[in-house]
């Protein structure tokens, strides 16, 4: 597994997965390095002692995989396959295009086949990882609700007046609540979490958050990792949905989830990372009480 500095915790999480090499591309992320800081070369050069045979590229919708087919085929790689709007030119041998509105581990999934790797026999095709941990000394005994109020985006979180509301509300509800947050987070989750709840806020690694997921009734979150390694252990997902991106493409895939959210907000598709409508009413108009229903909802269904 190729990827970049963000996405190795989750591409060492994934079964089947023996090797991973890591490299920050100047194309990806909000903080990308520079073309000569990448060091281009060190990757080619890294890539062709490898000698691989077969590459499948798996970009999201709004994202060329041309440039990493370049750099794959400089480093000698004979057959490449990925999903492509753009003209791939000498670049790749299969050129996939998805269909409408796939959701993207769907769309991932038929590249994949394109390429001549369909799902073996007996494989749904959900979200999957290594088996977790056991994270009882983390939560606590009992049923629990998990609270995720951070996310990398702020266009894509929930606002910690609003978290914080919905834990006391389910702690009054008679649910135990656990609220987990990453290292530069525990501002956040202890404010989140106040009397009510566990607060695990930089107390998890990726490893560990799977657990505590995975033991959960139900994982309360916005649009952000969590939400995938929730639905990757098999845990309902109360979706808090901001429209930046499509929920028809990023919602939690194959596990129950309410999605909540004005999904037709003006902001909707803009991919805005901070929220351009002032209030940011397409989540702070949901209620902790909307989250509460929606928790026994998916608990009642479950049931």
């Amino acid at each position: 597994m190729l990827c970049g500095p963000l996405g190795e915790p989750a591409a060492r999480l994934l079964p089947g997965v023996d090797d991973v090499i890591v490299w920050a591309a100047p194309w990806e992320g909000v903080n990308a390095p520079s073309v000569a800081d990448a060091d281009v070369d060190g990757l080619v050069e890294r890539l062709k002692t490898d000698a691989f045979d077969t590459a499948l590229i798996l970009t999201s919708f709004h994202q060329s995989p041309l440039p990493t087919a370049l750099l794959l085929r400089m480093a000698g790689v004979a057959r490449i396959g990925a999903d492509s709007v753009d003209h791939p030119g000498r670049l790749l041998d299969v050129r996939h295009q998805r269909l409408p509105g796939r959701h993207e581990t769907e769309a991932a999934l038929d590249t994949a086949a394109a390429l001549g790797f369909p799902l073996p026999p007996g494989d749904d095709g959900r979200l999957r990882v290594l088996p977790p941990p056991d994270t009882v000394a983390l939560t606590g005994n009992g049923p629990y609700v998990v609270v995720h109020p951070g996310a990398s985006a702020p266009a894509r979180a929930w606002s910690p007046e609003r978290c914080a509301e919905a834990v006391a509300l389910l702690a009054d509800a008679g649910h135990r609540v656990v609220v987990t947050g990453g290292p530069d987070e525990t501002d956040l989750t202890r404010r989140v979490s106040g009397d009510w709840a566990v607060d695990l806020g930089g107390r998890t690694v990726p490893q560990t958050l799977a657990g505590v997921l995975r033991t959960a009734d139900v994982v309360v979150c916005g649009n952000t990792g969590p939400a995938h390694l929730a639905a990757a252990v098999g845990t309902p997902v109360v979706s808090l949905f901001a429209p930046v991106v499509p929920a028809g493409r990023w919602a939690p895939y194959g596990v129950p989830h309410v999605l909540l959210g004005d999904q037709n907000a003006p902001c909707a598709d803009s991919r805005a990372r901070h929220c351009p409508v002032p209030g940011h009413p397409c989540l702070d108009e949901v209620t902790a009480q909307d989250v509460v229903r929606a928790v026994q909802k998916l608990l009642k269904e479950s049931a």
